[in-house]
């Protein structure tokens, strides 16, 4: 009864946390829409990819450094920034062309691009690294084995219920890519809209404080 209590709210906390709308999120879905599932699910891939980096990181201590150095929380927070205003600009600029029948023969390189970026997004954000190293010790439970090893499984299980949860998002998403190619102009406002909260969501990354 006990482990069963442990692992309802270990689950709940990791949907709840999964469902919360962030960079990465925003970032899958414009993929998604942009380009269909297949993309989608290549960003989707990137940015799991990037969160396991994270949990490796917080099972080895490594993100105690950017919870506790002021210095090096700063210097990947504004890293993280730039690179999000970046592709904000990149979406802003794009006018709608993302959802050009043309891009169709790039999809293959469009893919890895996504899984690229989808990586330095997560990655790239200290705060990632310091809710694995604040979320996961929480659910650690002494004489289950090692503590490093528990870290690992725990981040591992939370990035899968962030592929599952991701995968509907995409799914979702996907289906609106052939109403936006079908409105040139919906298509605009929405690259124009997408960039504006990339920017944002790097703005406000950019001001964020370090809490330790």
């Amino acid at each position: 009864m006990v482990d069963l209590t442990y692992w309802l709210v270990f689950f709940s906390a990791a949907l709840a946390l999964n469902l919360s709308p962030g960079p990465d999120l925003i970032y899958i879905l414009s993929r998604s829409i942009a380009h269909g599932r297949r993309v989608g699910l290549a960003s989707a891939a990137g940015v799991c990819t990037g969160a396991f980096v994270h949990v490796l990181a917080a099972s080895v201590g490594l993100s105690a450094i950017l919870a506790t150095s002021a210095t090096a929380f700063t210097v990947v927070k504004y890293v993280g920034a730039t690179y999000l205003i970046y592709l904000g600009v990149k979406s802003l600029r794009s006018a709608g062309a993302a959802f050009s029948p043309t891009k169709d023969k790039e999809m293959d390189v469009s893919t890895w691009k996504a899984f690229r970026q989808g990586v330095f997004i997560d990655v790239l954000n200290p705060k990632v690294a310091m809710f694995f190293m604040a979320f996961l010790p929480q659910f650690v439970r002494p004489g289950h084995g090692s503590e490093p090893l528990q870290l690992v499984m725990l981040g591992t299980l939370v990035i899968c219920v962030a592929i599952v949860v991701e995968s509907g998002f995409v799914l979702a998403a996907a289906s609106a890519t052939n109403f936006f190619r079908a409105n040139p102009k919906a298509s605009v406002w929405l690259d124009r809209v997408l960039g504006g909260v990339l920017i944002g969501l790097g703005i406000r990354l950019a001001l964020s404080e370090q809490r330790r």
